[in-house]
């Protein structure tokens, strides 16, 4: 029974991440989307600074932090709702294959043998 209704939750995760999972694809991604979709929308960066209440450093500030991987989710949350946008976010298994697929493989990887264990699997 907990079997299906995982399997039910993989396929529902699965129908709802398939853009996500098609954007993953791309092998050139736009790198600092903050700074592609203000300047898009012809927002200028005080404008964004004002609305969050902080100077213009800031907003040039977190897009180099999203450059360098180091952005929280908060503040590009903020920097979304100021530019009248929000963050959408998802984690989807490489190579485009859907929670399923990626579960059957590590299914069969126990069944043979391959898996390798890392501390924490399946916590």
């Amino acid at each position: 029974m907990r079997v299906s209704v995982q399997k039910v939750a993989r396929k529902r995760l699965d129908v709802e991440m398939r853009p996500f999972r098609q954007a993953g694809l791309d092998k050139h991604p736009t790198e600092g989307i903050l700074r592609a979709v203000r300047k898009a929308l012809r927002i200028r960066s005080h404008e964004i600074a004002e609305k969050m209440g902080h100077a213009r450093s800031v907003v040039f500030a977190i897009e180099n932090r999203e450059l360098k991987g180091t952005l929280t989710l908060r503040a590009m949350d903020r920097m979304a709702d100021a530019m009248d946008c929000k963050v959408v976010y998802s984690v989807v298994p490489k190579g485009g294959r859907t929670l399923e697929e990626l579960y059957e493989e590590r299914l069969w990887a126990v069944v043979l043998g391959t898996e390798i264990r890392e501390a924490g699997v399946g916590d």
